[in-house]
């Protein structure tokens, strides 16, 4: 209680205060103002003179108007509510209720002094009123600025102050500079620009020099002592982003970026939407965009499935597909936490959307088959698979039973129960497999575009069985009642790493700079093709919309990376200097890995899309009978002798060459060797 009467007393004081210091500031800006219209004489201005007689008369006329104006300007003051205001916090509506206040009283001076005592000198109304309202406005702003800096100078004082370079000096950096400039909670500091536009070289925004152009950043780093760099500039082009990140990561400041402008939903420009630098912003392409009226048309109003929807590329399917208007959506996975983490998403973002989310095992027959017979899905996009090489080295019979056998049952399912189109995800790691993921993953695309194969031929009946371990009379009795309604069209899409994907280099990378190193490479000239998982998945949904069937579509993943050059342009993107602040330790090629991966086999060719960065790889030729055959074998021979998966799966995968115990083929040394001999040439 007593706490509260004490901020009551001070706030009663403080407007007694202030009403007093405006008395007497509406009086004196006009007296001011006959100050200066008598050429600051104020003897002249009293007593008069001989060649000045009008002047005593002003004085006489200002003088008599004092209590009028006082009270006109008080009560004025207190309609537009200028006491009312917590001017610690003082913005542009105090701003323009000053403005208001001022503008009226003015014109209530003006009339009133001019009526009832004298008209005045043109330059008192306009002087005096000018006056008046830098006197009223000041007293109330020089409050919150005094506060700002006592704060800016307490953060300085605080936390160790930071020298800031902003990359952009166009109406984004502009505003981002102004929003630095008002902050009371950070030390950052800016204290130069950086511009390419020739003109605006060598001028200044508030009070700051735009030192130079992009080619200037290192030098200037080094001559204002810059820790951080910000690009500030939301338009910038995907090459230009390029360049300037490679000077900026060379200088060992820490970066961060502005959003391309379409991702600033809100349209606002601040400090707190930028955001660090992400290793896609290293591509130095163009986004890749799809024609989403074709998806919109395939997707809208279908049933869709998507197995695996709670991993990195199963989500993000769901996520795009939930924007198509699909009639519904179901979600297949074996791992409830991801699918409960998709699903809160997809209810919070699409609240209309008619979804459900199952648990279940795509190598369980029974299961699979009765989320088919329930929700008889249109459109399946097959993402479920175990996709970690050297996990899947150790423990070769899971690869087959999850990738292998979980796409036959699910690719059954669909056949039998009217799917329309059914999409493997599948990888670049099935091209000359030398690990038995990529081999289980190339045993997928065999198994589906022999689905299409007899389908297309008539012969699905006659050809195809059932594959489980446990008796199943109802999947028997509905494969053999299938007639000749089975229609589906079944293709592969292929497609290499994805940006921040669960088996991703980049979050290991990111985590071992967190702990300070070292950054473990496998080999320092290993390459990989590389994209971010929204260009994937719109690829793969277009892929879908060309699909006549047996097609394997593969991505153009556009220029491959060196792994040894991302991990160095992590560590400089976090600030550190590769080999001084962190070390990058090269700890061999794991089992199963190769030193490059290719898109396509040799046996095959390409064929173009609609789309320049979708191809179709023509197919290769083995007999369906054998490999269902072989794949019934390799069913058996992973619950009995799980030893003999490799040999046996080499033995039916004419393409797949298992790694030496280094992690080595003959082709990988082969690369190799010519890597060495140009680099000593």
């Amino acid at each position: 209680m007593k706490k509260t009467k004490k901020i009551l007393s001070r706030s009663l004081i403080a407007k007694i205060l202030l009403l007093i210091y405006d008395a007497f500031a509406v009086n004196f800006s006009y007296f001011l103002a006959l100050w200066f219209r008598y050429d600051c004489n104020i003897s002249e201005l009293i007593n008069g003179s001989s060649s000045v007689t009008d002047a005593p008369i002003h004085f006489e006329a200002w003088l008599r108007f004092i209590p009028i104006n006082t009270v006109v300007c008080l009560l004025l003051f207190s309609l537009f509510k200028l006491y009312r205001s917590i001017w610690t916090f003082a913005s542009y509506r105090e701003f323009f209720n000053v403005a208001y206040a001022s503008l009226v009283s003015f014109a209530v001076h003006m009339v009133g002094i001019t009526f009832i005592f004298n008209r005045m000198p043109i330059t008192y109304y306009f002087f005096g009123a000018l006056m008046q309202f830098i006197m009223v406005l000041l007293v109330r702003f020089s409050y919150r600025f005094i506060l700002l800096e006592r704060s800016r100078r307490a953060v300085a004082r605080s936390k160790k102050s930071s020298r800031v370079m902003l990359v952009g000096a166009g109406a984004a950096g502009r505003m981002i500079l102004h929003d630095m400039n008002m902050a009371t909670d950070s030390a950052d500091k800016v204290v130069c620009l950086v511009d390419d536009n020739p003109h605006k070289i060598g001028k200044y925004i508030d009070g700051l020099a735009i030192a130079g152009n992009r080619y200037d950043i290192p030098n200037l780093v080094e001559k204002y002592a810059i820790d951080k760099i910000y690009i500030t500039i939301p338009t910038i082009k995907p090459v230009d982003k390029k360049e300037i990140l490679e000077i900026c990561k060379d200088t060992a400041c820490e970066l961060k970026i502005l959003p391309d402008i379409f991702k600033l939903e809100d349209g606002n420009v601040g400090k707190s939407k930028l955001v660090d630098v992400a290793i896609e912003d290293l591509l130095g392409r163009d986004p890749i965009v799809v024609d989403m009226g074709e998806i919109f048309t395939f997707l809208r109003d279908k049933t869709i499935l998507v197995t695996g929807g709670g991993g990195s590329i199963g989500s993000e399917l769901c996520r795009q597909i939930a924007e198509h208007n699909p009639r519904k959506l179901i979600i297949f996975d074996i791992y409830e936490n991801n699918a409960y983490d998709i699903e809160q998403e997809l209810r919070e973002n699409h609240p209309e959307l008619d979804l459900d989310v199952l648990i279940g095992s795509v190598r369980d027959s029974r299961k699979i088959f009765d989320v088919f017979t329930q929700y008889k899905p249109q459109v399946v996009y097959h993402a479920a698979a175990h996709k970690h090489v050297p996990l899947m080295e150790h423990s070769p019979q899971e690869a087959i039973k999850n990738n292998v056998l979980g796409t036959y049952k699910t690719a059954f399912a669909a056949a039998l129960n009217g799917c329309e189109r059914f999409v493997l995800i599948s990888t670049d790691k099935a091209v000359n497999p030398t690990n038995i993921m990529g081999a289980s993953k190339r045993l997928c695309e065999m198994v589906i575009q022999s689905f299409d194969r007899l389908i297309k031929e008539g012969k699905f009946e006659e050809k195809m069985r059932p594959l489980y371990e446990h008796d199943d009379s109802e999947v028997e009795d509905r494969f053999v009642n299938s007639g000749s309604k089975i229609k589906t069209d079944f293709v592969a899409v292929r497609f290499g790493n994805v940006l921040g994907s669960n088996g991703s280099v980049v979050p290991v990378f990111k985590k071992q700079i967190a702990k300070g190193g070292p950054v473990r490479v496998t080999h320092p000239d290993i390459i990989r093709y590389f994209m971010t998982i929204p260009e994937a998945v719109s690829l793969v949904l277009q892929a879908g919309t060309y699909a006549a069937g047996g097609e394997i579509f593969v991505l153009d993943m556009g220029a491959p990376v060196k792994i040894d050059s991302l991990a160095r342009n992590l560590i400089r993107l976090s600030g550190y200097k590769p080999d001084v602040d962190i070390k990058v330790e090269y700890t061999g090629l794991r089992p199963g890995e190769k030193l490059y991966e290719e898109r396509l086999m040799e046996t095959e060719g390409l064929r173009m899309t609609p789309n320049k960065l979708i191809s179709i790889c023509n197919p290769t030729d083995f007999d369906a009978d054998e490999l269902f055959d072989n794949i019934e074998k390799l069913m058996h021979i992973c619950y009995e002798t799980p030893e003999k998966v490799k040999d046996f799966v080499e033995s039916i995968v004419p393409t797949y060459h298992p790694a030496g115990e280094h992690g080595t083929t003959e082709k990988t040394r082969a690369y190799e060797e010519q890597l060495e001999a140009m680099a000593k040439a």
